[in-house]
């Protein structure tokens, strides 16, 4: 799953939170944003952050700017339902009320337009953490105002909120003598290694998603497919500052073929009838799950 095997990034099945279900469920809306034209009111949405986890609050998923210590750097990353949220890392994270949790946790409660807005929070932190000198002349670098990006004042070389693309792909064939369709399932090498998940892997410089998808099925599993059919997206912010997920489905093109795995990524792959699927699934928050379900349909 490293893209192109020729690097060591991993892509984790289950490991990072999403949405409650595909196409945006749940209420609410989140818009990204990089500017709110004023300084934090009391009522806005305030999200610290410590390392990868984010701070709820005592009476709902997400304090406000006002139930938090004075003097937090706040940058501003979007609206949720029209209300100004911010982020922060702050100083003394055990100085603040409330209790500090693991994204993959909190946002597996969450309804998708929050866990979106979180998902933004953390990314958008990490970022700047990690992104405080200029690679060409090494001066400390200043906020772009508006923008999600980061300026040298000695070379003006700009750096933007890097975002990592992935693909996942649910692969089926014809079942045989009549029977119902079947699913391709792997076990990946690393990671949450009991579960069954999809093959998936990061899409490289110049390749399209549709590329990058016939490309991981054929590394990973030996196997080619007809034209993948996009499904939906999901933001994963866990693998690094910035990643999207596009989920496929494609139908093998020879229903006699065999999965080969390869080794550095994958322990095992199996086909499965969509109406005997293992338990050990991919969570319901994850696009792994959606595909799967897309697939699988009502049994």
């Amino acid at each position: 799953m490293s893209p192109g095997g020729t690097g060591t990034r991993t892509l984790h099945d289950a490991d990072e939170p999403a949405r409650t279900g595909p196409t945006g469920a749940g209420p609410g809306r989140f818009l990204p944003a990089a500017d709110h034209g004023r300084p934090p009111n009391p009522d806005d949405l305030a999200l610290a952050v410590a390392g990868r986890k984010l701070l709820a609050g005592a009476d709902g998923p997400l304090p406000r700017v006002g139930e938090l210590p004075a003097g937090i750097d706040w940058v501003p990353v979007g609206t949720l339902d029209g209300v100004p949220a911010w982020a922060a890392e702050p100083a003394d994270p055990e100085a603040l009320p409330g209790r500090w949790r693991g994204w993959q946790s909190l946002a597996a409660e969450l309804p998708e337009p929050h866990a979106a807005l979180a998902g933004r929070a953390l990314a958008v932190v990490t970022w700047r953490r990690t992104h405080r000198w200029c690679g060409a002349c090494r001066t400390e670098l200043t906020d772009v105002p508006g923008e999600t990006a980061r300026r040298c004042p000695a070379c003006g070389l700009t750096g933007f909120l890097p975002l990592s693309v992935a693909v996942l792909v649910a692969i089926t064939r014809p079942g045989r003598a009549g029977g119902p369709d079947e699913l391709l399932l792997v076990r990946h090498a690393y990671g949450p290694t009991e579960l069954w998940a999809l093959v998936a892997g990061f899409v490289e410089a110049g390749e399209s998603l549709e590329a990058a998808a016939h490309r991981e099925v054929a590394e990973e599993v030996g196997l080619a497919v007809g034209r993948p059919t996009y499904v939906d997206s999901q933001p994963w912010a866990m693998s690094g500052p910035g990643t999207l997920l596009a989920g496929f489905t494609a139908t093998v093109t020879d229903p006699a073929a065999e999965p080969v795995v390869d080794p550095r990524e994958l322990t095992e792959a199996r086909w499965f009838p969509v109406d005997a699927l293992p338990a050990e699934l991919p969570p319901p928050y994850s696009i792994s799950r959606w595909l799967i379900d897309a697939v699988a349909g009502p049994h």
